[in-house]
C-alpha cells in the first residue's frame, strides 16, 4: 500500500483530507484522499449538495460520480459551507491527478476549532487504512 498522504493534513476515517487555512485556521479545505480517489476510480461528475449554508458534522456535501460508483464527501466539522471548487464541474479529474491540490472540493469556516480535534494526522491515517 502506497497512497500520499502528506504530513500537513489531517484526515477522516471516512477518507477525506482537511487542509487548515495558515492565516485563518478555522478555514478548512476539504477533499478525498489518494486512497479514496484510487477505489472509486475516474471521477467523472461532482454533484454539490451544499453550498453558502451551514453544514453539521456526517452531512454530505457532494455526491462524487466515477466509471466505477457513487460516493458521498462527508463534512467532517459543523460549519458554514463557504466555496465549492467550480473548476471540478469542467475538469472532474482533478480530483483523481491532483487530489491534494486542484482536487479540493469545498472550503468550510468551522464553528468551533474543537470540532477538529478528532481528525487523524497523516500516521494516524496511515494505520487506519492497514487495519481495515
Amino acid at each position: 500500500m502506497d497512497y500520499e498522504t502528506p504530513d500537513h493534513l489531517l484526515y477522516t476515517d471516512s477518507h477525506e483530507w482537511i487542509r487548515r487555512d495558515p492565516d485563518n485556521p478555522n478555514l478548512i479545505t476539504i477533499g478525498i484522499t489518494d486512497y479514496a480517489q484510487d477505489h472509486v476510480g475516474d471521477v467523472v461528475f461532482l454533484d454539490y449538495q451544499v453550498e453558502d449554508e451551514t453544514v453539521e458534522a456526517g452531512d454530505v456535501c457532494a455526491e462524487i460520480e466515477s466509471t466505477k460508483t457513487v460516493a458521498d464527501l462527508y463534512t467532517p466539522v459543523r460549519g458554514e459551507v463557504v466555496a465549492v471548487n467550480r473548476n471540478l464541474e469542467d475538469q472532474p479529474d482533478l480530483v483523481n491527478t491532483s487530489p491534494y491540490d486542484e482536487g479540493w472540493m469545498v472550503q468550510v469556516q468551522v464553528a468551533e476549532e474543537s470540532d477538529l480535534d478528532g481528525l487523524l494526522d497523516a500516521a494516524g491515517y496511515l494505520s487506519f487504512l492497514e487495519t481495515n
